[in-house]
């Protein structure tokens, strides 16, 4: 519905203007206007139809392929805004784990805990599970970058004739690696590379049309999340875009069951897992720091280094995948959501359920690449590995930033 559309885009974008001046790029002013991308996450509850803003996200920028190694799991490797908001939703659901873990009475407005007879190998172990009557949207301020926004970078060229086509692999039919995020535009319904200019360092970071397409496979948990929440509705129902930004044809070839992702529509996995494709929906609410929002009396249309990570717990700015203020690499500006904190927030949960090394006994290390290797995470690995053999090809995994955790 055109109203539920418009009430989700207003309760992110009235999230957003709550906040202080810390969080958004700097005033206008004749020389210039900065702008920045914005994706919140939003519940719907049945009974009462109000529309809660569960995570806020702002940000445009990801983390060089020859940097991964030197993150240790406390820098983001992508702080594009869409990214961000999940990560920051994910925040979220881990606290609400630990207050209920920690509190048994205690009540979720979002997540309750499992009865036994709901756990099950084919259904999943997890202890949690989004209640039945939430139902989860999101708002954009841009049309995710990569291929649901191709259309529109065609449009914008000054000349619109298509780029030379790259030559297909012989064997697999397939471009050869992964595009960068505005190269050859005219090829479409491909896996693609954040964006970044021809000269700038080289990013393994998939686009956001490409972590979004996946979502609705693996759901919105990241891996440390779905060790204790239940993927089955954690699922976006609708992504809400603003008018300027939605062309239909680029969305249905990018995230609906008769695009890309036709090998898997339909599917379903074991633990809970199926595709879900949700909805695109537009609507004629504008972010007011949208690059489309510039006034006639600046200058310039510059980009914002500040991005946001919101939820009801916490409030972060922002500069290059670490905490403002802090230096590059320095441990003290881990984010929140950075891999690093979320695991640790993990194991905070797992140890309040009185399970405080299962991680290390199933895997044996206390090295998180080998968590994610261990039997927990199998039936999210077949996902994607599915996933990507069948419909995302050539995902090429962003690997080497390896970190270990020992519980507290």
């Amino acid at each position: 519905m055109q109203q539920e559309a418009d009430d989700i885009a207003t309760t992110v974008l009235e999230t957003y203007n709550s906040l202080s001046a810390k969080y958004k790029p700097v005033k206008a002013t004749e020389d210039f206007f900065q702008w920045v991308p914005l994706s919140g996450i939003v519940a719907i509850k049945t009974d009462d139809q109000e529309p809660k803003c569960l995570s806020l996200g702002t940000g445009m920028k990801c983390l060089p392929v020859n940097q991964v190694a030197e993150a240790n799991g406390s820098v983001l490797h992508d702080w594009h805004a869409e990214i961000v908001a999940i990560r920051s939703f994910n925040h979220f659901l881990l606290h609400e784990c630990l207050e209920l873990a920690t509190y048994p009475t205690k009540l979720s407005p979002i997540i309750r805990r499992r009865d036994m007879n709901e756990l099950s190998e084919s259904n999943g172990l997890q202890p949690f599970v989004i209640q039945e009557d939430v139902r989860l949207h999101m708002y954009s301020s841009e049309a995710p970058c990569g291929d649901a926004s191709m259309e529109l970078l065609m449009e914008a060229q000054v000349d619109a004739t298509p780029w030379p086509i790259h030559q297909l692999h012989p064997a697999t039919k397939t471009l050869p690696g992964l595009l960068r995020g505005r190269g050859s535009f005219s090829e479409l319904g491909i896996v693609r590379r954040k964006p970044a200019r021809a000269d700038s360092p080289q990013t393994l970071s998939k686009s956001c049309s490409d972590k979004l397409t996946l979502k609705q496979c693996t759901s919105l948990l990241s891996s440390c999340t779905s060790l204790l929440v239940n993927p089955a509705k954690a699922y976006l129902e609708t992504l809400i875009l603003p008018e300027s930004q939605f062309v239909r044809n680029a969305c249905e070839r990018s995230f609906g069951p008769v695009g890309r992702m036709k090998p898997v529509a339909n599917h379903q996995w074991s633990g809970g897992y199926a595709f879900r494709p949700f909805k695109v929906q537009a609507t004629d609410h504008e972010f007011a720091y949208s690059r489309r929002s510039k006034p006639a009396s600046s200058r310039e249309l510059r980009t914002s280094n500040v991005a946001a990570a919101i939820n009801p717990h916490i409030q972060e700015a922002l500069i290059l995948g670490r905490l403002q203020g802090r230096q590059k690499f320095d441990p003290k500006g881990a984010s929140a959501i950075c891999s690093k904190r979320m695991w640790q927030m993990t194991l905070q949960v797992l140890a309040a359920l009185g399970t405080p090394r299962l991680l290390q006994s199933v895997s044996g290390s206390s090295l998180v690449k080998e968590w994610k290797q261990s039997a927990l995470f199998a039936d999210r690995k077949r996902v994607k590995a599915d996933v990507t053999a069948q419909a995302l090809s050539v995902w090429i995994r962003n690997d080497g930033d390896v970190f270990e955790i020992e519980p507290g």
